[in-house]
């Protein structure tokens, strides 16, 4: 949920007008009072997403909830903003929920984030700059922009923990141009400390890493709720050689362990919620949608579930397409760690280039998921751009 918060920091004829995306939490609010001292005219609005129909307002997804417009008034009174509140619930649930659905009906695994930053967040941001003539858009990411050689540069956040940029590969030069950062430079923590001393309501608030159109802390019981379900076979993957009493070598075959519950509500790699007792953990490795079976191994390291390869659909560069072969680094999902890889080349058919890049690992990767962002970063640590996983 975001809040745009107007400031009249300065009134001179100077002063740069800035739309400020607020979420109610402590990230956005620090932002709005950071661009304030710095003497911008701050503008500022709150989305309010979707909701689910029948929800309990006790249960209500936070970023939409009654109580985060209150704190985001609070906090916009407190630094003498004006505040409004923008409804787009009809386009938030056409792009990031009915687009969750139908992706993982697919049987693909999507990033809801990356998806509302790109059609929600920053387009609403940037409609409303251009509405009032304003100068700049500005949110509370933890992320930093610089210009080099004409050029706009993405580049992680000083909080690693905390850096936002695998959310943001999608955004291009012209809105890069545009878009303010102001707790890119910050810890987290001094971030907190600061809202504390300005005596900001918000100073401790709890974060939210749920989805923000579900109050649950995992999906599972949203896609229950939304998609139609069918129990199938867990079935294991093929199980290691062995030589038996007789000294002849043998292969162990897939064997049905349990039931699922519907393979919409498995991942890649998973392993919480594969409940099957006594000879566990088990991890998903497929999901054979034509016969209803979810394939797991009780081996984290089993090849099926480790690939050197993957194919990824690129829908941004930020700062220009790149020749191939490119070796740089990659994260394939927001909490892995940035690791090797090698950029082959780009898929051509009927001569023409179709933006799919074949993307080699120098070492196995675990739980490479369709569906997922492949977010490629130079040795810089500069964000070079990204696309879906295939």
């Amino acid at each position: 949920m975001l809040i745009f918060v107007a400031v009249r920091a300065s009134q001179t004829k100077m002063a740069k007008r800035v739309i400020v995306g607020m979420s109610a939490g402590v990230d956005s609010s620090m932002a709005a009072a950071i661009l304030k001292e710095q003497g911008y005219d701050v503008v500022g609005v709150f989305l309010h997403f979707w909701k689910e129909p029948g929800q309990n307002q006790a249960l209500e997804n936070k970023c939409c909830s009654l109580e985060s417009q209150q704190d985001a008034r609070k906090v916009a009174q407190i630094l003498g903003i004006p505040f409004y509140v923008v409804k787009v619930a009809k386009e938030f649930k056409k792009e990031v929920v009915d687009n969750f659905l139908k992706e993982t009906k697919a049987g693909r695994t999507p990033n809801p984030c990356v998806v509302c930053n790109k059609k929600i967040k920053f387009n609403f941001l940037f409609k409303k700059m251009l509405e009032i003539k304003a100068d700049y858009v500005a949110t509370g990411h933890y992320a930093k922009i610089d210009k080099i050689g004409g050029k706009y540069h993405l580049y992680p956040a000083c909080d690693s923990e905390k850096d936002q940029t695998y959310f943001l590969y999608n955004l291009s030069q012209k809105q890069l141009g545009k878009i303010l950062f102001p707790i890119g430079n910050y810890k987290k923590a001094e971030v907190r400390k600061m809202a504390e001393k300005k005596k900001l309501p918000v100073f401790n608030k709890k974060e939210s890493q749920n989805l923000c159109f579900t109050w649950e802390k995992s999906p599972s019981e949203f896609i229950k709720r939304n998609i139609n379900l069918s129990s199938g076979d867990i079935i294991t993957t093929e199980g290691p050689p062995r030589v038996d009493a007789q000294g002849v070598l043998r292969v162990e075959a897939g064997k049905k362990i349990g039931i699922h519950e519907g393979l919409e509500l498995y991942t890649i790699g998973q392993r919480k919620g594969v409940n099957i007792g006594g000879t566990g953990p088990y991890y998903v490795v497929g999901r054979d949608f034509k016969k209803n079976q979810l394939i797991v191994t009780n081996d984290e390291n089993d090849k099926d579930i480790c690939k050197k390869k993957m194919l990824v659909e690129i829908t941004n560069w930020t700062t220009g397409k790149p020749k191939f072969p490119l070796e740089i680094k990659v994260k394939i999902r927001y909490r892995h760690p940035q690791v090797r890889c090698i950029l082959k080349k780009e898929q051509v058919t009927n001569g023409k280039e179709k933006g799919i890049i074949e993307v080699e690992f120098p070492e196995p990767q675990k739980a490479v998921t369709p569906g997922q962002s492949a977010v490629f970063y130079g040795d810089s640590g500069e964000v070079l751009g990204g696309g879906i996983i295939n």
